[in-house]
């Protein structure tokens, strides 16, 4: 649920919400590539290298998403 000022989502409050979910998501996937990890057979490392590889992304993401929102604040 969103947090609103007199019932109207503010943008400031969506913003940081959709920061918090992009960190939590790249969170997962790093928990997950080292879940893999300790498994220790190849199948697992390619695994766990994709994970990472998503995490990256999630980082890049919300990199370009904190730059739109500049943009916009300006």
């Amino acid at each position: 649920m969103l947090e609103t000022v007199g019932g109207i989502a503010t943008r400031g409050e969506t913003f940081s919400k959709l920061l918090h979910h992009l960190d939590e998501a790249r969170e997962c996937a790093s928990v997950m590539a080292h879940l893999h990890n300790t498994e220790g057979n190849d199948v697992d490392k390619f695994f766990a290298r994709c994970w990472l590889d998503i995490a990256e992304l999630l980082l890049r993401f919300r990199h370009q998403v904190t730059e739109i929102a500049k943009r916009g604040l300006q």
